[in-house]
Formats: C-alpha cells, sequence, structure tokens
C-alpha cells in the first residue's frame, strides 16, 4: 500500500497502471476525494497555420516571424539563436541569464550578506539590469550581492577538478521558526536558475521554506544564473579595465584589415592555420571522427564557394590533406603541416582569382568572415561542453559538500526538493546509492514533476528529440534559451508561433498572475548546452535514462533504494505528465513512496510549474511538501 493512501487508491492506481497508465487517477488535495479520474484533456494541437505570410517587424536578432513547424526550422532557429549569443560581447555572456544588450555583471565571490526584508519584485529588465549594477558595485567594493539575488546571502561553492563556482542561495528561518535538524537543498530545472523558487515576496517557494524553519539553499548548477568560471571573471575584470569600445575597435581593425590585395594574405593564413589548430586540438578528445568530419567538411565547402571551377582540384586536395591531419594527436609536427597547408589553400585562392574574369570581389574578406564562423562554433562548443552527468557527478555534491559545511547537520544528511531535471538529479543520485550498496546522504527527497522514463506518456519534450542526433550537437552545440525568450517573448508569444505554447507548458489557466508569468519566462531561463539535451532525451528511449556512456540505467536500481520520496505530479502537465511520474514511482518500495497527483476535475489544474509557484500551490501543494519533510527530519542514530 503507498504511504498515506488507502487500499482503494492503491487498487486504483495499479489498475491504471496495468492499462498502461494512458490517463492516470487524479488525487484531489482541495477536496480530499480518492478515485476519481480525469477524463478528456484536450490534446495540445496547434492551430492552423494562417493564410497570410505574417512578419514581425523588428531587427534581425529577433528572428522574423519564425513559425517552426518542423525539426528543421526549430534546428535552424536554434543554431541562429547561438551564433547571435557567441556574436554579443563575451561580458554579457558572462552571466547565461542576462538578456541581451544589457550590462552584463561582473561577478566575484560576494561576501555573504543578510537582507532584513525581502526587496520587492522589479521588472524583468529592472532585475537584470540592476543585477548588473549590483555585481560591478560588488566587484569593486568586495561587499553585497547583486540585487536580482534576493536570498538572505550568496555563497559560491567551489567544483573541484574545475574553473567553476556554483551560486548558492541562501535564506535563513527566522528565530521564531520551528527547529530543524536538516538543511534544505533546492534544484531547478533544465536551463533555469533560482529565480523560478522566488519570484517575488509574494511567491517566493525558497522563502516559504525557510519561515517554516528549515535553512533553505537554491543551488544553481554551473552555466546557471551567477554561477560562473573562474576564468570568466577575469576576464569579466580584464575587460572593465579596457576602454568602452575597444572590442568593437579590434574587430572593426581586423576586418579593415581584410583588403582585396594579396599583401594581406599572410594575416589570412595565420588566422586560418590557428584557427584549424584549434580545431583540432578541441575535437581530438570531444567527439567521434566522423563528426569531426563534419564540421570541417562544412566549413571547407564554404572554402570551395570562393574558389573558380579551375582551382577546385587543387583546393579540393588541399582540403582532404588538412582533414587527415586534424583526425590525428595534435603535435608540433602537425601544427607545422596545417600550417603549411593553410598558406597553400589561401595562395590556391588568390592564384584562381588572377586567373579568371571578372575576380571575385572581396574574397578575402568572406574567406575571413567564413573563418570567424569556425571559430564562433568553436568557443561555443568549448564553453559550453558539459552534460548531465557532470551536474551529477561533480555539481551537486559539490554543492551538497559546502551545504553541510555551513549548516552542520548531525548526521551530515540533507533534505532535498527537486523541480523538473532537479527531481531527475536526486532520482539518479539514490539510484547510484542503492547501486553502490553506499549510505545516502540525504534523509529524504521530493519531486516535483520529474520522471527519468517517460517512454508511456507523451511528454512535449519530444521536441527535443530531433537534437538527439549526435551530429546535431555541432550544428546546435547550446541553446541560449534565456536570450531567446527575453528577445522574441513578448513579440512572439501568441499563434501561430511556437512560443505561444510555452504558457500551457508553464502554467494551466488562471493559475499564475500574468505579470508574475512572464517574469518567469523573462528571467529564469538560461543557456543550455545540447549535450545536457542529448543524454535527457535517453530517458524517452527503452530502459530510460541513462549516462553518458549508456551503460547504466538509473530505474534498474531504484527497488535498492533506501531514501523516503515524495513524488508530486500535475494533472495538467504537458511537459512531465502524471503517467510519465508514475513509470518512476513504481519502481520505488511502496514504503517508500509516496505519490500524489495535484488537480481536480472542476479545477484547479496544475501544469508543469504549478507546483512551485501556482496561486493554490501555497494551500495545496506547500503544505503536503511540510508534513512529508517533517516526519523525515528526525536525526538517524
Amino acid at each position: 500500500m503507498w504511504a498515506h493512501q488507502s487500499a482503494a487508491r492503491t487498487q486504483q492506481v495499479s489498475h491504471v497502471a496495468a492499462a498502461r497508465l494512458t490517463k492516470p487517477n487524479v488525487e484531489s488535495s482541495r477536496t480530499d476525494q480518492t478515485g476519481e479520474e480525469r477524463r478528456g484533456r484536450p490534446e495540445n494541437t496547434p492551430e492552423e497555420e494562417p493564410k497570410s505570410n505574417r512578419r514581425r517587424r523588428g531587427p534581425a536578432s529577433e528572428i522574423d516571424a519564425m513559425r517552426l513547424r518542423h525539426a528543421s526550422d526549430l534546428r535552424a532557429f536554434l543554431a541562429a539563436a547561438a551564433v547571435a549569443h557567441l556574436s554579443s560581447s563575451p561580458a554579457s555572456r558572462a552571466s547565461p541569464c542576462a538578456p541581451p544588450n544589457l550590462p552584463a555583471p561582473r561577478l566575484r565571490a560576494f561576501a555573504s550578506s543578510r537582507a532584513s526584508t525581502p526587496p520587492s519584485s522589479p521588472s524583468p529588465a529592472g532585475a537584470v539590469a540592476s543585477a548588473g549594477a549590483s555585481a560591478a558595485a560588488a566587484c569593486e567594493q568586495g561587499a553585497a550581492k547583486p540585487a536580482i539575488c534576493t536570498a538572505d546571502e550568496l555563497h559560491y561553492a567551489p567544483v573541484p577538478g574545475t574553473e567553476w563556482r556554483l551560486a548558492l542561495w541562501r535564506y535563513r528561518p527566522p528565530p521564531e521558526a520551528p527547529k530543524r535538524n536538516h538543511p534544505l537543498m533546492l534544484l531547478s530545472g533544465v536551463a533555469t536558475n533560482a529565480v523560478g523558487f522566488d519570484l517575488s515576496p509574494g511567491a517566493s517557494f525558497a522563502r516559504h521554506m525557510s519561515m517554516q524553519g528549515f535553512d533553505t539553499w537554491i543551488v544553481e548548477v554551473r552555466g546557471a544564473g551567477l554561477s560562473m568560471r573562474g576564468s570568466e571573471l577575469a576576464a569579466a575584470n580584464t575587460k572593465s579595465d579596457m576602454p568602452p569600445d575597444s572590442s568593437l575597435d579590434e574587430i572593426i581593425a581586423d576586418k579593415n584589415m581584410v583588403g582585396t590585395s594579396t599583401s594581406e594574405e599572410p594575416q589570412l593564413v595565420t588566422k586560418l592555420s590557428n584557427t584549424l589548430a584549434r580545431l583540432g586540438e578541441t575535437f581530438s578528445s570531444y567527439v567521434k571522427d566522423s563528426r569531426l568530419k563534419n564540421i570541417a567538411d562544412s566549413f571547407f565547402d564554404r572554402v570551395s564557394e570562393l574558389a573558380p571551377d579551375a582551382s577546385l582540384a587543387s583546393l579540393e586536395e588541399v582540403s582532404e590533406k588538412i582533414l587527415g591531419l586534424l583526425e590525428l594527436p595534435q603535435t608540433s609536427v602537425i601544427s607545422d603541416q596545417i600550417s603549411n597547408l593553410s598558406q597553400r589553400l589561401v595562395k590556391i585562392l588568390g592564384e584562381g582569382q588572377q586567373t579568371v574574369s571578372p575576380r571575385l570581389f572581396g574574397w578575402q574578406e568572406r574567406l575571413s568572415a567564413t573563418i570567424e564562423d569556425l571559430q564562433k562554433q568553436l568557443e561555443l562548443i568549448i564553453s559550453y561542453d558539459w552534460d548531465f552527468d557532470h551536474y551529477l557527478e561533480e555539481d551537486v555534491p559539490a554543492a551538497m559538500d559546502y551545504i553541510r559545511k555551513q549548516s552542520v547537520p548531525k548526521d551530515g544528511k540533507l533534505l532535498a526538493i527537486g523541480h523538473s531535471m532537479g527531481g531527475i538529479l536526486l532520482y539518479a543520485m539514490i539510484s547510484k546509492c542503492g547501486f553502490e550498496g553506499a549510505e545516502p546522504e540525504l534523509a529524504a527527497i521530493v519531486t516535483l514533476a520529474s520522471s527519468v522514463d517517460y517512454t508511456t506518456s507523451n511528454s512535449s519534450l519530444k521536441l527535443l528529440l530531433p537534437l538527439a542526433d549526435p551530429a546535431e550537437i555541432l550544428r546546435v552545440p547550446a541553446i541560449p534559451l534565456g536570450a531567446l525568450l527575453s528577445t522574441t517573448y513578448p513579440i512572439s508569444s501568441r499563434a501561430p508561433y511556437i512560443l505561444s505554447l510555452l504558457r500551457s507548458q508553464i502554467s494551466a489557466k488562471e493559475m499564475m498572475d500574468p505579470e508574475l508569468l512572464s517574469k518567469l519566462i523573462l528571467n529564469n531561463f538560461c543557456t543550455v548546452p545540447a549535450k545536457v539535451l542529448l543524454q535527457l532525451t535517453t530517458a524517452f528511449h527503452d530502459g530510460g535514462l541513462c549516462n553518458r556512456n549508456g551503460t547504466f540505467f538509473f530505474k534498474e536500481h531504484f527497488h535498492k533504494i533506501k531514501v523516503p520520496v515524495l513524488a508530486l505530479a500535475g494533472d495538467e502537465d504537458l511537459i512531465c505528465p502524471p503517467e510519465a511520474v508514475y513509470e518512476t514511482v513504481k519502481l520505488i518500495p511502496q514504503h517508500l513512496v509516496t505519490y500524489k497527483v495535484f488537480g481536480a476535475p472542476e479545477g484547479p489544474h496544475y501544469a508543469h510549474y504549478d507546483l512551485v509557484g501556482g496561486r493554490n500551490a501555497v494551500h495545496e501543494v506547500y503544505p503536503c511538501i511540510i508534513e512529508f519533510l517533517s516526519q523525515h527530519d528526525e536525526v538517524s542514530s
């Protein structure tokens, strides 16, 4: 029998499970009724394409009126957004959650500071702008935290063996709150930051938990929110000491160097050979040779467009030799050979233009631009070179170690709540502990809209499956979701554009204040590597979510876990439907798991984010979580 549920409820859930759980029963937390079944959930069908080919007005960076009906459209859209994101200044990318064209924060490990009262909710743009100002001031004075951080304290936890410093938002319980034995760790979803757990003073999951006595910590994994690399910090500080437009001047000067005379060819040779050498070094241990060849082939195809027909054979011969060298371990000898071949390639292009009429105007500038595009793609891949396993094996353990040292629980354990991917991380952690027979470092966990197996569900996350082709990592190595949404959401949030589907994905009708929903969309999302999404899509394959090598399937070891689990689902969650949640829940020992679906046939309904920030969550979901955590907050002997 499921913990805290009736035998009748158990039989009904089991019956639905036997029927492949196409529509699970829904338990209403408001009416306390059991055994009622949700029927007729409307399908998420797109509206018909309008006859008129409407286009939005605005700059090219707003990706004019792109209607994404096919996977190829999605790939092109994301690739363009990624390149545009990378084309921005490095400083502006230091904060992955910041919209473009706003001053980016210069970040360093801020001294912890206690906020007397939570500040009022700023506007989305103002929040990020004030974050930049506060962070810059903190960098100069070594004091306060950025205004975007509404926690009592902001800490940075180093990740051993890496440059990463994870941002930890801490919410201390007030003196009058109940005394608790364990700190509480919060993990958010994929491509999100801490804002979702602390949207405003009146809609703050983290603040609510701290008021209940829990020393609450939100963890921002690498690439999210205020987390940063040490090198990014150094680069941000160096940039601040340069003239305001120096980076732009460098670009202009570099482009002006590329003229039409052969005297500029040495600069092109150097630029090309350095970029190709970096390509070889980067990919020799990064991807398989076949995928290395894909990106290099694409580059040389573009270069061949600059050559007259008479030169194509020679150009192809040189290109093939370079490709062969790129696939070898990179040494100084190989580097010299690539440099010599780069010189030959540029010479072939230059001599080819001397033998044709009319000559191709500006071929050197076009070659330079082609090389720069390759450089940007390399930088993007290098900058976002991590996957789900990095979160699991490095980031979360580092954060837990830091929290333990700060909060000092007597038994060394933490309580944890994970939303979406955050819950998947918790499932993966306890699965590995079960497999290894290790003592878990978690006293209990709560998962909100999370599963490691989506094979039986009709989750809208299947939209990510077109990116699951390994070759797509090179075409779309990272998705700047935060910059993309902040740029396009105000204009493209209505049908027929793809972002018009975003509201129903996040929140059910009338469950969130429109201003808070907009703030969530504009401030809560960050850039995510395609490698993370690639690994998460294994949850749609037989066996469910697995490690990066495909050798460890997390759900196979759930029967060995020792940690109590509260698994919550929303009745109208299109991203992680209740049937997906149950696919994971049914594998956990029954005496350890509590499973509950929020929402009632007559409403209110719960979508993906509503379990955290819906207007009814504070009265229906939060008490359920607090009761469960309180029951498992005792210190083990």
